[in-house]
């Protein structure tokens, strides 16, 4: 049995296969984490969906902010942008059985390999948040998504404030800075300030900023997490820190890591994608 774990696919199912291929991966076998933006912007959404559903034991997905705005797109609480590549399943004849599989994923997983954990999200965690704290906060808000009040949580669910958690926060306001956090965050300050302005590159952090795995203190600084979402941070291999975004849907590669006996042995396994959208 082989663990992997691989970045953002964006309805890119032909380089998915590409890759699972490359792999061997085997359902009978294999774990294979997906970190979210399962959907959107490729052509083939409707098929990455369809895949993950077949093989639900051994493919493990969460989602990412594509995976959110679909289900917005989908309850009317956001419009399809002109970059949206979503008709696939909104027009799909078992649209509802696709989305009502996709508000079941969860926003963060855990994972025990050879006795270590490993934290899996889409995008980050905030400094003060421990693993513990990240998976609890996460499930508040996968509860609303199973729950009846899934459609009024989508249309309060965008917005960048608030921007730095607190303890107190309640309803929207609380539901809002987690999925931000877990779903969009790249850059924040210090204090865990986030900010929602800048894509650039880990070099180019606005002034006052650091990308989010790099704030001194964090508290999962000993925990090895997973994460996709940021495709110019691009492949990312530190002893606590893995990011898997390759930048599929740019022409870039779409990655996997296949982990050994430890978390520590780690390699990389990624294939070609074409083209599906222009950067900018």
């Amino acid at each position: 049995m082989a663990l992997y774990c691989i970045g953002d696919v964006q309805g890119c199912d032909t380089s998915l296969q590409h890759l699972l291929d490359r792999m061997g991966f085997s359902p009978s076998r294999d774990t294979v984490y997906l970190l979210g933006d399962l959907v959107n912007r490729g052509p083939e959404s409707a098929a990455v969906l369809r895949r993950c559903m077949q093989h639900a034991g051994a493919l493990r997905c969460l989602l990412g902010n594509h995976d959110l705005h679909l289900l917005a797109a989908a309850h009317g609480a956001r419009p399809p942008s002109r970059r949206d590549t979503l008709d696939s399943v909104l027009h799909a004849p078992d649209a509802p059985t696709l989305l009502a599989w996709l508000r079941q994923q969860p926003l963060a997983r855990w994972h025990e390999h050879a006795g270590q954990p490993l934290l899996l999200v889409h995008a980050g965690v905030l400094p003060d948040w421990s693993a513990q704290h990240t998976l609890a906060l996460a499930e508040e808000v996968q509860a609303v998504l199973r729950s009846d009040a899934l459609g009024p949580f989508l249309h309060a669910m965008y917005g960048n404030q608030p921007d730095q958690w607190r303890d107190g926060l309640q309803g929207a306001e609380r539901l809002r800075v987690i999925v931000n956090a877990l779903t969009r965050l790249r850059f924040c300050s210090p204090a865990g300030v986030m900010d929602f302005d800048s894509t650039e590159s880990a070099s180019a952090a606005p002034p006052g900023l650091m990308p989010w795995f790099d704030v001194p203190g964090r508290s999962t600084a000993d925990t090895l997490i997973a994460f996709g979402h940021w495709s110019t941070l691009g492949w990312l291999n530190r002893p606590h820190c893995l990011g898997l975004d390759t930048g599929c849907v740019w022409g870039g590669c779409l990655s996997a890591v296949r982990f050994g006996a430890t978390l520590a042995e780690r390699e990389q396994l990624s294939v070609r994608c074409p083209q599906a959208q222009v950067p900018g």
